[in-house]
């Protein structure tokens, strides 16, 4: 079984910064990606960024060149640093495992991005 907590969520005016962390526990090695997606109030869950098995990584395009996504060395931590934050990024964060067909989630931390 797989657990992910997520934390680093929060309330930030536009242009600043937040980074995200997810702890992943259970066996995740074989994992086909890990990464984060994020759900707006009333819309879709959508991807944010995630990487691949092979370590290439995947961006929406909305965040592409603010939002960086990074893990430790033990591959069971991922992070997302997020830069130029703008009010359009508020969301729940969710991480994502996907093992074989089973996507596995974290509970979701909110980021708020106003004045």
């Amino acid at each position: 079984q797989v657990q992910l907590v997520e934390s680093g969520g929060g309330l930030v005016q536009p242009g600043g910064s937040l980074r995200l962390s997810c702890a992943a526990s259970g066996n995740i090695f074989r994992s086909v990606s890990m990464g984060w997606y994020r759900q707006i109030s009333g819309k879709p869950r959508e991807l944010v960024a995630t990487f691949a098995s092979d370590g290439s990584t995947n961006y929406a395009d909305s965040v592409k060149g603010r939002f960086t996504i990074t893990r430790a060395d033990a591959r069971n931590t991922v992070f997302l640093q997020m830069n130029s934050l703008k009010p359009e990024d508020t969301a729940v964060y969710y991480c994502n495992v996907l093992l074989g067909h089973i996507n596995f989630w974290g509970q979701g931390t909110q980021v708020t991005v106003s004045s």
